[in-house]
């Protein structure tokens, strides 16, 4: 004969997971946010100080920075096939696409890209046409 002690456990056994047992947001939540260095749009200067690396499975969000200089864009499809982009926020405005190839800025402004890293592999951000190793950034993704 079961108890009433065993059936409530059944139950319990028997409910599907809630989402607050999987944290805030799941992937998405603050827990588990990766840092990531910045990026400077500017003619003639480096875009990043050294390569980067990345851990699959963090959020991230990348900041991209022109300073007016000249009219400078970023591509690099094999980086955004390999990421789940969220959201772009360009001057407080959320912007959520199903992919990038690249991103251009005629302007001096700020672009804030937050991204899910997915896919082990080495990548780059570039400034297309140009072939100077300090005009492009290599990221990995481990």
């Amino acid at each position: 004969m079961k108890t009433p002690l065993f059936a409530a456990a059944l139950a319990l056994c028997a409910l599907p997971a809630a989402a607050h047992d999987f944290g805030f947001a799941g992937v998405l939540s603050n827990s588990n946010k990766g840092e990531m260095p910045g990026i400077l749009l500017s003619v003639g200067k480096p875009l990043a100080e050294a390569p980067i690396t990345l851990k699959s499975g963090m959020l991230y969000e990348l900041e991209i920075e022109a300073d007016g200089s000249g009219e400078l864009a970023l591509e690099g499809s094999g980086f955004f096939r390999a990421i789940w982009v969220n959201e772009v926020v360009v001057n407080g405005l959320e912007i959520r696409p199903f992919g990038l190839e690249s991103v251009e800025f005629d302007e001096a402004g700020t672009m804030e890209i937050e991204f899910l890293a997915i896919k082990p592999g080495r990548y780059y951000l570039k400034i297309p046409g140009s072939s100077g190793e300090s005009q492009r950034v290599d990221i990995s993704i481990q």
